[in-house]
């Protein structure tokens, strides 16, 4: 669903979120949307409609952290996951010494790896016994908003609108 600003809207206020390419330029809000791939479908339909889209901005507004808990963390699986950090640590280090070796290089490239792989898993452990418990879970973080306004240039304010209400048109023909 998107809403289109208008009087009284979001769209009558002049936002300006810091000096960016347009420096301080004032921007005007013509439409918010609850997602950004309708924020981005906006933008999209503004550039095939020959809009000049450097004069936009995306901007969302509500921001707030979510945390996804993915699983529990044992010193065993920071061991591991120490061990596979490592190995790729030693592969570099192994090719690296590899390109010098005057010996096998293949045994200087997995010497490299095993020798990664064990010192991480050392590092990888003690890392998550030093915690004492203290977060003893794995995450994923991401940053999401609660809404995205599309911003235009002043000058170009009347143009986008018109483009914009045309595409939310469509939106609500083709249902």
């Amino acid at each position: 669903m998107t809403t289109p600003s208008g009087p009284g809207g979001m769209g009558t206020g002049t936002f300006q979120p810091g000096a960016g390419a347009e420096g301080s330029r004032p921007m005007v809000t013509v439409a918010s949307y609850p997602d950004y791939a309708s924020a981005q479908r906006a933008v999209d339909h503004l550039s095939d409609s020959k809009f000049p889209v450097e004069h936009t901005q995306i901007v969302g507004t509500g921001l707030m952290l979510v945390e996804h808990v993915t699983g529990r963390m044992t010193t065993g699986k920071a061991a591991l996951a120490g061990a596979a950090t490592g190995a790729w640590f030693g592969l570099f280090i192994g090719l690296l010494f590899g390109l010098f070796a005057e010996a096998n290089w293949l045994v200087v490239v997995l010497t490299g790896i095993v020798i990664g792989a064990i010192w991480g898993a050392i590092f990888g452990a003690i890392a998550q016994a030093a915690t004492r418990g203290m977060r003893d879970f794995t995450s994923l973080s991401s940053l999401q908003a609660k809404e995205y306004a599309v911003n235009v240039m002043a000058e170009h304010t009347e143009q986008a609108r018109q483009l914009l209400t045309q595409l939310n048109w469509q939106a609500s023909g083709a249902r």
